[in-house]
């Protein structure tokens, strides 16, 4: 087993609709124990279950509350920093029962929904989240090996693969809504970037 993931990572500025098929989008509720210098203890919870909007207003222990009965997965994960877009990971599922009291008894929580399609030659997960983390949209493409030569759909605006605010740890400790506008000049004044290190990037302009 690889206890390593590769992917590469993209702010967007919505889930593109075209790509949604209407079914359910993984609900994530997770929790993180540990969050800091890209070091991570995580518990997850998953389920395609159910439909849950996400804004501002979507409160997580609400969600856990309400969706208890359908969690489908649990698991608990370690995490190591990210370098140019590999990362160490160890993962162990667990009882879905015990990860919801876990969630609710610590850590700092974050919610979402994850799109999964495909684009080209690779699968790509699109997280929407919500809470204090909303309107962020993040895109990534991972492989189970460095991911080079990838083709970059239009709706990404910019690489954000090693900025570890953007990680799901970072958006823990620091939520997203409390630097969107650092982060909205920072784009304004630099422009879109895209790593120049992972071989060639192709950019597609139309996404169906």
């Amino acid at each position: 087993m690889d206890d390593f993931e590769y992917e590469r990572r993209f702010f967007c500025r919505e889930m593109p609709p075209q790509l949604d098929d209407g079914d359910a989008p993984t609900l994530i509720v997770q929790s993180y124990y540990v969050h800091s210098d890209n070091y991570a203890l995580r518990v997850r919870l998953k389920t395609r279950r159910t439909r849950i909007p996400m804004d501002r207003s979507t409160d997580p222990l609400d969600v856990l509350d309400r969706c208890r009965d359908l969690f489908s997965q649990a698991f608990v994960t370690i995490k190591g920093p990210a370098v140019g877009g590999t990362r160490y990971e160890a993962e162990r599922e667990i009882d879905t029962r015990i990860a919801v009291e876990l969630v609710k008894r610590g850590g700092d929580i974050i919610i979402k929904n994850r799109y999964s399609v495909w684009i080209d030659e690779d699968g790509w997960n699109i997280d929407v989240f919500g809470g204090p983390n909303a309107p962020l949209v993040i895109a990534e493409a991972e492989r189970s090996g460095p991911v080079t030569n990838l083709i970059i759909p239009s709706f990404c605006i910019t690489e954000v693969t090693d900025q570890a605010r953007f990680s799901n740890d970072g958006l823990a400790s620091k939520p997203y809504s409390a630097w969107e506008d650092e982060f909205e000049r920072e784009l304004a004044e630099q422009g879109p970037q895209f790593q120049q290190i992972f071989g060639r990037n192709r950019m597609r302009h139309t996404v169906r």
